[in-house]
């Protein structure tokens, strides 16, 4: 299944952030082939002068899927990948793996033999291929409201697929993040955003919502194959009155229902609290059908990752996973 996730030009995106080189691994077997895109890292401790690695997911989703073969062999097909997968990490130095499935594709549920899974969070779709009005039938009825009203105030939407730049989204976003005290994770540079266009600009659609000629709201969409993916969203506080956020999610839905697409993913919230704002927020535009999102980690080195724990200092069992990421500054043990 194509989706933007799975796209090598999209983990390029996050080499710089998550400082490591973005590779996939390709497993053909006679049952079928598993395509497994990752950032592979550098583990800032060094063991007898020694470098090791780490894999995770670029931002977002993603994770092994199968891509080729028939249902009943599927079993039999990740048992072999993660034979194989597991033989490359030890000639590789690769220690250990942090995997953030895919919620749409569910590709967890093939690989629950092969990693430690951990539910972390509902997301949110909003339907469109199922749904003959997806705004009547997906949305809350508050939602509809504040959409009218914004619209009969004299809000207005556009549309532009494959936009040439980014700039007055970037200046929107990014005095987004300042008034909402965003943490580092969700401020982007300028290489970034040029990076997606120069890379990814066929998948990208940007919706823009003014009022009386200002920008008021503006959100950075990836397309690809039956999916639209929210990536990023900026307004302006001074006209949260005409629910320019609303609006920026009606545009979408109805420009991606005229396109023919399955569905708008949302995410899911800053954590898995029922309660958590963002989560009720996209909520209100996906009321019926929730996804879940899993991650999965793995020890491909038991041994090592044991020796780097005990360099950092930390427990093997420690929380946050990789243990030994729980120090920051590099350090080389002799």
């Amino acid at each position: 299944m194509k989706d933007i996730y799975f796209e090598i030009d999209y983990g390029r995106l996050y080499e710089k952030i998550e400082n490591g080189k973005c590779e996939e691994f390709i497993f053909k077997h006679e049952l079928g082939t598993v395509r497994h895109l990752f950032i592979k890292r550098e583990i800032p401790i060094k063991l007898d002068g020694e470098g090791f690695y780490d894999l995770v997911t670029p931002y977002g989703y993603g994770g092994p899927r199968i891509v080729s073969g028939m249902d009943e062999d599927r079993a039999e097909l990740v048992a072999s990948f993660q034979q194989a997968f597991g033989e490359y990490c030890l000639e590789k130095g690769i220690v250990s793996e942090l995997v953030r499935f895919h919620p749409v594709i569910k590709n967890h549920l093939d690989f629950s033999s092969c990693y430690d899974l951990s539910f972390k969070r509902k997301t949110i779709q909003t339907r469109l291929s199922d749904v003959d009005d997806p705004i009547l039938t997906e949305y809350s009825a508050s939602c509809r409201r504040d959409i009218r009203h914004g619209l009969k105030a004299g809000v207005e939407y556009r549309i532009t697929d494959h936009p040439q730049d980014l700039e007055d989204f970037k200046k929107l976003y990014t005095s987004t993040m300042q008034r909402n005290d965003a943490e580092a994770v969700y401020y982007f540079g300028d290489s970034y955003f040029q990076n997606c266009i120069d890379w990814l600009g066929d998948y990208l659609v940007v919706v823009e919502v003014t009022y009386e000629g200002n920008i008021i709201g503006m959100s950075l969409n990836f397309v690809c194959g039956d999916f639209v993916h929210v990536h990023l969203t900026g307004t302006l506080r001074e006209f949260h009155q005409l629910s320019a956020a609303y609006i920026l999610q009606y545009a979408l839905a109805l420009w991606g229902k005229d396109q023919g697409k399955q569905l708008i993913h949302h995410g899911g919230g800053r954590t898995g609290e029922p309660d958590d704002k963002l989560y009720l927020f996209k909520k209100k535009f996906g009321r019926n059908e929730e996804l879940e999102y899993f991650t999965g980690k793995k020890i491909w080195n038991s041994a090592i990752y044991e020796l780097l724990c005990q360099a950092a200092n930390t427990p093997t069992d420690a929380e946050r996973f990789p243990a030994y990421r729980t120090r920051e500054s590099p350090v080389s043990i002799n």
